[in-house]
């Protein structure tokens, strides 16, 4: 314990939540940029591609959101060492369900990214999430977090 009574943390709690943090700061980059995506970006984009965005219906959208900015919320949640990141992550771990569940089995996103994008990528995301999830419920368990 420490003289405030909060538990002292290993060094590698702060790592893997900077680095939690890091990965989530780019999916809201991603989403940033999807989002507010110009008009010559658009137009430069392969046909399939931005027709599988423009049809994205409004609830894919909102998952992904949900997805992004409530992993950011609750790397913050970590970092600051708040028991309600664990709420938060499972938000954004519901949200990344949900989009990717409509990736996979109402679109032809496979087809038209590829095994990479299309397959690997979601699936890290997928694992990831279900990480952070993992990882806050064990620092909520070991009093991590307050």
């Amino acid at each position: 314990m420490t003289n405030d009574g909060k538990v002292k943390v290993p060094v590698w709690y702060w790592i893997v939540s900077v680095v939690a943090l890091l990965w989530n700061l780019m999916g809201a980059m991603a989403y940033l940029s999807q989002a507010y995506m110009s008009d010559e970006v658009k137009a430069a984009l392969p046909a399939e591609r931005m027709e599988l965005m423009e049809n994205m219906p409004a609830w894919a959208t909102a998952a992904f959101a949900f997805a992004v900015w409530g992993g950011v919320l609750g790397c913050l949640g970590l970092l600051l060492r708040k028991k309600w990141a664990k709420p938060v992550l499972v938000v954004s771990l519901i949200g990344i369900l949900i989009q990717m569940g409509y990736s996979f089995f109402m679109t032809n996103a496979v087809e038209v990214y590829g095994t990479v994008e299309g397959v690997v990528m979601p699936i890290i995301v997928i694992v990831i999430g279900i990480g952070l999830v993992l990882f806050s419920k064990s620092a909520l368990n070991k009093g991590w977090l307050s």
